[in-house]
């Protein structure tokens, strides 16, 4: 099973994913469970490969779009210190699971996003600044709560196998999930596609934008789960567990 991604546009857009989600669940097509919405309600100095331009503040029409009653699972990331935590209270009350991510949130405002109902992090480590002596961030908080799942990109271009292994140190597997952040690319022949009007590449197995920033991975599941593996020595049981049973739990 796999939540579909949508990055970050414009609410018409948002909307149309939203639909299309939903009548793939009616189709029945095998492993759509719900749609995961990657923004736009972002902090854009950690916008990533996301176009700036559309990140905004989330409001009214954003809300009800988001909580309508639907098929499947909506998970929601957002930045804490742009979305205020009654917000988020309002979205985990209707049943959207709500993660941090791409935002670079004090650990005083992610314990109040907590506290609302935020449950997870998105991708660990990338699109947030790093842990610091005094300025623990996002990093940090998650490493903190072992009871909040949180995602990781196990391939080498996203984050070092030490910083991975130092994550499942601290955390431990019972809410650490593997996530692909998978592109188009991923199964398939192409070396480019085109994102936002950008041009995105595959580049030694990483793909990148023209300004030689990260847009995503190539990663499958399947290759995530021997990472974990080989590259950060998992059990196999521990590492099919991060990739099914753990992010089951989550949703």
């Amino acid at each position: 099973g796999l939540l579909p991604t949508f990055i970050t546009d414009s609410r018409l857009n948002m909307a149309e994913a939203i639909a299309a989600s939903e009548a793939a669940i009616t189709a029945a097509i095998p492993g759509i469970l719900g749609i995961h919405l990657e923004g736009p309600f972002l902090n854009p100095q950690r916008a990533g490969a996301h176009d700036r331009r559309s990140i905004r503040p989330i409001e009214e029409a954003d809300i009800a779009l988001i909580t309508a009653r639907r098929r499947g699972k909506t998970l929601l990331t957002l930045a804490p210190e742009v979305v205020p935590a009654p917000t988020i209270a309002r979205l985990a009350s209707a049943g959207i699971v709500v993660a941090a991510g791409h935002t670079e949130a004090s650990v005083a405002t992610i314990a109040g996003a907590r506290a609302a109902g935020l449950t997870g992090f998105t991708h660990l480590f990338n699109a947030m600044p790093p842990l610091s002596a005094r300025e623990p961030g996002p990093v940090g908080a998650a490493l903190a709560d072992p009871s909040a799942w949180a995602g990781l990109i196990v391939d080498p271009s996203h984050v070092s196998a030490t910083s991975l292994k130092v994550a499942i140190a601290a955390r431990g597997i019972g809410r650490t999930m593997l996530v692909t952040d998978a592109m188009p690319t991923v199964g398939t022949e192409l070396d480019r596609f085109d994102l936002d009007g950008r041009v995105v590449r595959r580049v030694g197995g990483r793909l990148l934008t023209e300004e030689g920033r990260l847009a995503g991975s190539n990663l499958d599941m399947a290759t995530a789960v021997r990472n974990a593996v080989h590259e950060l020595g998992l059990p196999l049981a521990a590492a099919l567990a991060v990739a099914s049973r753990v992010p089951a739990e989550f949703l």
